[in-house]
């Protein structure tokens, strides 16, 4: 573990989000970094970049940026080889090989990726679908999903199908619960049906923390079926019985974050209208975990 505190300092035009994603990734290889990020977004005038080079001054270290403006990109980068700090243009690299391959300059637009044409106004949509199909509700709308989620109550359904919203795709979830009977519209979904499990003392625990939050009336929390160990694994249990027997591929998501549930739906999703372009009627196999 490093004994000095590292400054790293993220400056763009725009909101910034690509240089905040690039960070985490990179970040997350190292044990318990010591980093102090320095976020600089919309920075779009001299008087900004100012602002910003007094601040890389005062706690210098690497400096990562997304400029479009070329007379702000040499000041940023002249200061910052006068202080003998690294500075890197992190899309640079990409976008040369992009050009050579297709052919054609890349236009110089700030935020290209948040302009709000169709792309954008699919995710606002999806966002609003997930929200009228959460936890079963909207049943009739069902048949508008890209992807409908199933999976025992607490297994992280909602936060993905939020995620899958964010990449444009309607996503409604619906919990299997002990004794209650399935939406008809299950049975005639056009749509992929994905399962989503997860280890039941993970489950319990989960479970228990919501019931804490939530307040129980006094009700022992272990003394709850929602909690009891052999409930649990019952319940569990009979959901994966009822996915197998339809053909529902199951993610178990103990120890995946939603970012990887999320993936490995968009993997089924893709396998699902693959089959459906071959006209295969082999069941959809759960890609490999790597």
């Amino acid at each position: 573990m490093p004994d000095h505190m590292t400054n790293l300092h993220l400056v763009s035009d725009s909101t910034g989000e690509t240089l905040n994603s690039m960070a985490r990734a990179v970040l997350a290889r190292f044990d318990e970094p010591q980093v102090v990020q320095h976020r600089w977004s919309l920075v779009r005038s001299r008087l900004q970049l100012d602002r910003v080079l007094e601040g890389i001054q005062a706690e210098p270290g690497p400096v990562w940026f997304t400029l479009v403006d070329r007379s702000l990109r040499l000041a940023l980068e002249e200061v910052c080889m006068r202080l003998g700090i690294r500075c890197v243009s992190v899309l640079d690299d990409t976008l040369d090989i992009m050009q050579q391959e297709i052919g054609e300059r890349a236009q110089a637009r700030r935020g290209a990726q948040h302009v709000m044409d169709a792309d954008y106004f699919r995710r606002i949509d999806a966002m609003h679908y997930v929200l009228a199909h959460d936890d079963g509700q909207g049943a009739a709308g069902i048949h508008d999903a890209d992807v409908l989620l199933v999976g025992v109550s607490r297994s992280s359904k909602t936060p993905t199908c939020f995620y899958l919203a964010n990449r444009g795709i309607k996503a409604a979830n619906i919990p299997l619960v002990p004794g209650a009977p399935l939406p008809e519209e299950l049975d005639t979904a056009s749509c992929p049906i994905v399962g989503l499990t997860i280890d039941a003392e993970a489950l319990i625990e989960i479970r228990r923390h919501r019931l804490r939050l939530i307040g129980t009336g006094g009700v022992r929390t272990d003394a709850n079926d929602y909690v009891d160990p052999d409930a649990v694994k019952a319940e569990i249990l009979a959901a994966r019985r009822l996915c197998v027997s339809r053909g529902w591929p199951v993610i178990d998501v103990t120890r995946r974050s939603i970012e990887e549930t999320a993936a490995t739906v968009l993997q089924l999703m893709d396998a699902w209208h693959q089959r459906r372009r071959d006209g295969s009627k082999r069941p959809v196999a759960l890609p490999p975990r790597t």
